[in-house]
């Protein structure tokens, strides 16, 4: 699959801040659109990008996520995916996280250590993807994207404005 990479669209700019859109239609613009996440992605060295990362209103995440628990990377897309976390009392760990839409930055935060996100693949076929720490985190983080939550938008009004100082960008 070879794709075009896109500039990535930056903390402040209104598609991040919103919910995407459902995708209804599974036919060449959806290809094209996924191969070039998957080159956006890798030309920023990231792990994970969700399609309003780029400016696209749609509910689409890929990955190519390292297993922190020594198995392969998880490498996917996701149409219309749906995040199941385990209930209440959760395991949480706390990480630094980091995202392309606030570059340079990383902060601590707690994250639930499983989840499960299902969905369909561009073709529509059934998609489900279970994972543990870094692959629990970049699920919860696309999934978060589209949304409209940046991990930034998860933490202290104090820490964010500072973080977003930091990286040049408009603080909220």
């Amino acid at each position: 699959m070879t794709g075009t990479a896109r500039d990535i669209t930056l903390y402040g700019i209104p598609v991040l801040h919103r919910p995407t859109t459902p995708v209804t239609e599974f036919g060449p613009e959806l290809h094209s659109l996924v191969a070039d996440m998957f080159a956006s992605m890798y030309a920023a060295n990231g792990v994970g990008l969700a399609a309003n990362q780029i400016g696209v209103d749609a509910r689409v995440f890929v990955m190519d996520c390292p297993d922190t628990e020594g198995g392969p990377n998880v490498v996917a897309h996701v149409v219309n995916p749906v995040l199941e976390l385990p209930q209440p009392p959760r395991d949480l760990l706390v990480r630094a996280e980091g995202c392309l839409s606030v570059p340079g930055q990383r902060a601590e935060l707690p994250r639930p250590a499983r989840a499960v996100v299902t969905g369909v693949d561009m073709h529509g076929e059934p998609v489900r993807i279970e994972g543990v720490g870094l692959i629990a985190r970049c699920l919860q983080h696309e999934c978060d994207h589209l949304d409209g939550t940046v991990y930034v938008d998860r933490l202290t009004a104090k820490e964010r404005k500072k973080m977003l100082a930091e990286a040049g960008l408009p603080r909220p």
